[in-house]
């Protein structure tokens, strides 16, 4: 069954049509649609681990088999209950499962408070996630745009969205991390949709 979509960030879209270079790639493009989603913080994240550095079909069968372990609980508590063999006979690698087990340590001690992430600014979103072992800026910031719905995030050290925003732009190299940051400054407030749209490009034969 496909994913349901809502429609976001739709000033983003009115904004970038407006772009001279990323105008006609909007139209072709169109809407800018997410999955819905209404999965718990700690659910969202361990499938984000999962999903790290690997192809959607592989991660998306060691995420089914890491939940089916839990018996569909996944929990940080139902996590540290389950044998770390289980875990790993899902096909988790060892840094994978370190990560995630170190997700729900923190959670569980309180040291990484997810309860009011959707209440936070951004920087302390951030902040707190990056605590984990295994979760760095950029995992957190796809939480920040795909979960939190947060408009104006612009992951300048993601390979996908710096070669996107070179297609767009007619660039033979692509930006460096540090170069892509004030090129972002354009699109505020809506850098998220600047970045979705840099995803979709490389999808995109012509605008």
């Amino acid at each position: 069954m496909a994913a349901q979509l809502e429609t976001v960030w739709a000033g983003g879209r009115r904004k970038l049509g407006n772009d001279p270079m990323f105008g006609p790639w909007v139209k072709a493009i169109g809407t800018i649609r997410l999955p819905v989603t209404d999965s718990e913080t700690f659910y969202y994240l361990a499938r984000a681990i999962c999903y790290q550095q690997l192809a959607g079909a592989a991660a998306a069968t060691i995420h089914g088999r890491f939940c089916t372990a839990l018996k569909g609980d996944v929990t940080p508590a139902k996590v540290l209950r389950v044998r770390e063999t289980t875990l790993k006979a899902a096909g988790l690698s060892r840094a994978k499962l370190a990560a995630i087990r170190d997700l729900a340590t923190k959670i569980r001690s309180g040291e990484v408070d997810i309860h009011d992430l959707e209440d936070q600014p951004s920087e302390e979103v951030i902040r707190r996630l990056v605590l984990v072992k295994g979760i760095g800026e950029w995992t957190a910031q796809m939480y920040l745009m795909f979960r939190l719905r947060r408009p104006d995030v612009w992951p300048t050290g993601d390979l996908a969205v710096r070669a996107g925003y070179a297609k767009v732009h007619g660039l033979d190299v692509a930006p460096t991390a540090r170069e892509l940051g004030p090129l972002g400054d354009a699109f505020a407030p809506w850098r998220s949709a600047a970045a979705w749209y840099c995803y979709r490009v490389l999808e995109t034969d012509t605008p």
